[in-house]
């Protein structure tokens, strides 16, 4: 299933990184994506083949330079799939915004102990 390769090839904060630099980039070489991981060529390589497989990338080769391009479609899949749920996260997200300002307005509330001690 699409959406489940989608998600598997995201667990992954090295693929997260190279997608988020793809997002910036309209196209980069391999070798310019491998630059800033302090991982070798090889295992880029590797991480470029989970993100062709989930489809998540694409690959173009021009002489003996491969460049490599986000590809959305699959990311908007997962979009969507998230959209359906956001209900649920979203109303404990509401409850907690709502927890933290009662606590803060308590807390300015209260009086200054450092002023009660000075009287």
């Amino acid at each position: 299933m699409q959406l489940d390769r989608t998600f598997a090839a995201l667990v992954d904060p090295t693929r997260r990184a190279i997608l988020a630099r793809l997002e910036r980039e309209e196209s980069l070489s391999i070798g310019e994506l491998a630059r800033p991981f302090a991982i070798k060529l090889p295992a880029v390589m590797k991480h470029l083949d989970v993100l062709g497989t989930a489809g998540l990338i694409t690959r173009t080769k021009t002489g003996r330079t491969v460049a490599v391009r986000l590809a959305p479609k699959p990311m908007e899949e997962a979009m969507n799939w998230l959209r359906r749920y956001e209900r649920f996260w979203s109303a404990s997200l509401d409850r907690l915004a709502a927890y933290a300002e009662a606590e803060e307005a308590k807390a300015k509330a209260r009086p200054d102990k450092t002023e009660e001690n000075k009287t």
